[in-house]
């Protein structure tokens, strides 16, 4: 079987299930804009970006002539291996971002299987959850015009996948039932629990008797409450002088809006928190795998918060390395924690409940013992890379073959959908207009 990826950024979301297939004897094919390393058997290439969007497009239709120009780039790259002779059996794509918009005017007859990731809606995820959008129409407006390029994907797919069951619930109903709901699986064998005997990273070392909160994130940014954070840290470390916060991520903002000041939201909370005790507060920086890892590790207490929306890969992790999670009581969490089952849970807008939450549990920590194991155990027997990875190579090989699962039936087939002529709507790479 010939395998195509298409992603922005190589391996992106697809690290296993690419590795996994190619481990299996399939030729596979990564197209992506930037790549963070080789894949072990697959074929990485890069697709040249097309220029940036105009600045006099009307500003809700922004991100679409994005879309559209990353979707052109994928084009020409599709064109350029069609020419080689590659023409996969089908095609799996990460939606939203423009990369599967053309894919199939490239390879007409190849399956698409999208990888839908989040769905936009004014109400119930994370549009007005920090600030009220009720007010402000042209931010509604906007908001639901930047789902254009998703519905585009949304019409054109074979078959879409989508990780955890509230990401799912966002889309549209008419759609959700040819997307299965499938997580992308944490290798449980990696991220593991380990004696807890401090953390040594470079620059930093801290002793077994410290009490060391942590607190992993892409970007500091609202999204996923960094400001609630280091408020919260600002309380613990005035009252327990065995604390130490490190935080791990880099000073930038992934998901959301940035500041209008210019500054950082690190520079701003440090600005609003003079009395902060920044001898134990340790900012370590976007950190490789193994120091992650260890992080992770050495947590006596690991804080995930979030808005209403695409639950990080994080939470996952530290729970399979058996951390204590105080996490925000919002719904992606839920999903994974049950409150004094899994972790404990606190308001999400509420810095002192969150310390008082990390309190609790650096108070009683052979109490927690059980909450440590309970979470890894969710982790392995529902979310384990082990588990899940041969039901996407299952669900990839029944999409290219053309009959999709039930999405709430596993391992039920639904009938394929009647053949469709379909002719390139460009012959050649060259026929796009500028």
């Amino acid at each position: 079987m010939r395998v195509l990826f298409v992603h922005e950024h190589c391996p992106g979301h697809y690290p296993h299930l690419a590795a996994g297939l190619a481990a299996r004897g399939h030729r596979v094919v990564f197209l992506a804009r930037t790549a963070d390393g080789a894949v072990p058997g697959v074929d990485t290439r890069l697709y040249a970006p097309m220029p940036a969007a105009q600045p006099t497009a009307h500003p809700y239709l922004r991100p679409l002539e994005a879309a559209v120009r990353t979707g052109q780039a994928v084009y020409r790259a599709c064109a350029d291996l069609r020419r080689e002779g590659f023409v996969p059996d089908v095609v799996c794509a990460h939606s939203g971002f423009g990369v599967a918009l053309f894919v199939k005017e490239a390879f007409p007859h190849a399956p698409l299987l999208c990888y839908f990731e989040w769905y936009y809606n004014t109400r119930g995820g994370d549009a007005g959850f920090l600030e009220r959008i009720d007010g402000h129409p042209d931010l509604a407006c906007a908001l639901r015009t930047r789902n254009a390029a998703l519905l585009l994907d949304l019409t054109h797919a074979d078959w879409g996948v989508c990780p955890t069951a509230f990401q799912h619930a966002q889309f549209p109903a008419a759609f959700r039932r040819r997307i299965t709901r499938l997580h992308d699986g944490i290798d449980t064998t990696w991220f593991r629990p380990a004696p807890r005997r401090g953390l040594r990273l470079p620059g930093l070392s801290l002793g077994p008797r410290a009490e060391i909160v942590t607190y992993a994130t892409r970007g500091m940014e609202p999204y996923r409450g960094f400001p609630q954070m280091m408020r919260a840290a600002a309380r613990l470390l005035a009252r327990r002088p065995r604390a130490h916060v490190v935080i791990a991520g880099a000073d930038t903002v992934a998901y959301g809006g940035r500041p209008r000041d210019g500054r950082s939201y690190r520079q701003r909370m440090l600005a609003e928190l003079p009395g902060l005790d920044r001898s134990r507060l340790h900012f370590v920086g976007f950190l490789p795998p193994a120091q992650y890892r260890a992080l992770l590790q050495a947590s006596t207490v690991h804080v995930y918060l979030t808005v209403p929306f695409v639950l990080s890969w994080s939470l996952l992790e530290a729970m399979a390395c058996g951390c204590l999670v105080v996490g925000s009581d919002t719904p992606p969490v839920r999903e994974l924690i049950d409150d004094g089952r899994h972790g404990l849970l606190a308001d999400f807008f509420s810095p002192e409940a969150i310390c008082r939450r990390i309190e609790e549990a650096l108070d009683h920590p052979d109490g927690m013992a059980a909450l440590r194991a309970a979470a890894r155990r969710r982790i392995v027997s529902d979310y384990g890379l082990d588990v899940l990875l041969p039901r996407h190579l299952a669900l990839v090989r029944r999409v290219a073959d053309g009959a999709v699962p039930d999405p709430d039936v596993p391992g039920m087939a639904a009938p394929a959908a009647p053949a469709m002529p379909h002719f390139p709507i460009f012959a050649d790479s060259e026929a796009f207009l500028m």
